[in-house]
């Protein structure tokens, strides 16, 4: 198996694994949020939320860090 294609495979998942990080989140995701109900202003990530979080920030530099590298080493 070529490099390339294990880029490629390396890109894909990290894209699917982060949109589905990303949808899990529920920071404001209430319907009355949108309309200025929540009286939330800050509040700190805690428990499952907070490693959710770190999860999808690994995943966005295992993403962007996979794309440089196939645009910086071409043909493989």
């Amino acid at each position: 198996m070529k490099l390339g294609s294990i880029l490629q495979i390396i890109t894909a998942v990290s894209a699917i694994l982060m949109i589905i990080a990303i949808l899990l989140q529920q920071r404001g995701a209430s319907l009355g949020a949108g309309f200025g109900g929540s009286s939330e202003l800050y509040t700190t990530r805690r428990g499952i939320d907070k490693n959710l979080f770190e999860v999808t920030i690994f995943l966005a530099i295992v993403f962007v860090l996979s794309i440089l590298v196939g645009l910086i080493v071409p043909n493989l």
